[in-house]
């Protein structure tokens, strides 16, 4: 009875704690809002989407806060005096305060979310990674940080489609800022990438799949900048190889045609739901001429069960580095995928309804950050398990 009570003391103790963090996050980004009103509502707003409420959009989230209507917090996402920038960079400074790692890897992604009629921002039938089809959908591209004491986001930008751009009237009724460019995927993800390196984010790495790694000019300007990367690539990307005593170029999916069975070897990509994500792995070096001290190779993923299936990735390593460190860089970005399963499941990162420019950036940052305070708390969480010997609670997404 006494070790229960105990129990109990402990984890009203760690509650009081994790509320006590939640405020100081919100001191963290109240600056940002001119309004007092505006720097309440941001907490209550945080507090809904770590809450148990059944749908996280203003109606649901005014009702949790006790608010009569909605209009208080649409208000709050649509026309209220704050920058959803200036949250952005309070976000990325958390994360690295709290889980920055010199391991850690900056990953880029996107997500689709799912919209009915032409209203909403960027809204058109275009390919979903997350539906697997094309769909009338918002696509977002995200810069998550990896690091060994847990996953989060740091970055987001709405993909504005070149049919967007060429409409000036539509881009005007969805507040899209006035004379916004149209931006590839890639061009997105570099801007989030020099927005977090500039700010000294501490990565070792970048990873991406292969909508980023197949585009050779975001891989020449981290090459530039010195930063190492492991990008997945398309198999019939070219590649340079030496080859009896020749260079010449050809589809990375070639190259693995020729490698002999003793090059591969058996190494885990990371642990998955139903344990180690085991594959076969080999490392090709190419013939390309980096700076001193670094390598460029290609990094090919072979399914234990079925041999033709093959990934491949373009590595720019410093020379040099084990070939079971690429693999563990290459596993990250599918426990990036797991992330944003969570954020959308427990902190509604798609469950908004504003169709404007605006509004979207607000939602999707404040959603960001409540994400990022829970994997804080988890990651704080297996820490104390661990020091107690115990086994660690649900893992940090």
């Amino acid at each position: 009875m006494v070790l229960g009570e105990q129990e109990e003391r402990a984890g009203r103790a760690e509650a009081a704690e994790w509320g006590a963090d939640l405020e100081r996050l919100h001191q963290r980004i109240g600056r940002r809002f001119a309004r007092s009103e505006s720097r309440q509502r941001a907490l209550a707003y945080l507090k809904g989407l770590l809450g148990p409420v059944e749908r996280k959009n203003s109606w649901h989230l005014a009702e949790a806060a006790g608010e009569r209507t909605p209009t208080g917090m649409q208000e709050f996402l649509a026309s209220a005096d704050w920058e959803p920038d200036r949250v952005r960079d309070d976000l990325r400074t958390y994360v690295v305060e709290r889980l920055g790692d010199p391991q850690g890897v900056l990953v880029m992604d996107e997500t689709g979310f799912l919209k009915k009629g032409i209203k909403s921002a960027g809204v058109q039938r275009q390919y979903s990674g997350t539906a697997g089809r094309i769909e009338n959908c918002q696509i977002g591209v995200f810069l998550a940080y990896a690091s060994p004491v847990g996953r989060t986001f740091l970055d987001r930008e709405l993909y504005l489609p070149q049919s967007w751009v060429a409409d000036a009237a539509r881009c005007r009724e969805a507040g899209v800022p006035e004379g916004r460019p149209f931006q590839t995927k890639p061009q997105l993800a570099r801007a989030m990438l020099d927005r977090a390196l500039t700010a000294q984010v501490p990565a070792a790495w970048v990873t991406g799949d292969e909508v980023y790694g197949s585009d050779s000019g975001l891989r020449g300007w981290l090459e530039d900048r010195g930063q190492a990367y492991v990008m997945t690539i398309r198999s019939n990307e070219p590649v340079w190889i030496s080859r009896a005593g020749a260079v010449r170029q050809t589809a990375a999916g070639a190259v693995a045609a020729h490698l002999e069975s003793s090059a591969w070897q058996r190494l885990s990509a990371g642990e998955g739901a139903k344990g180690p994500r085991l594959y076969d792995w080999t490392y090709v070096s190419l013939a390309q001429l980096p700076a001193p001290g670094w390598a460029y190779g290609l990094l090919v993923r072979r399914s234990i069960d079925d041999p033709a299936q093959l990934a491949y990735y373009l590595c720019f390593s410093p020379d040099p580095t084990a070939l079971a460190e690429l693999v563990r860089v290459a596993g990250i970005r599918w426990a990036i995928e797991e992330s944003f399963e969570a954020a959308k499941g427990e902190v509604g990162l798609d469950q908004y309804q504003v169709r404007r420019w605006t509004g979207w950036y607000r939602h999707i940052t404040l959603a960001l950050l409540a994400h990022a305070y829970l994997t804080v708390v988890r990651a704080a969480a297996a820490g104390t398990a661990a020091q107690k010997g115990e086994p660690p609670p649900l893992r940090a997404a």
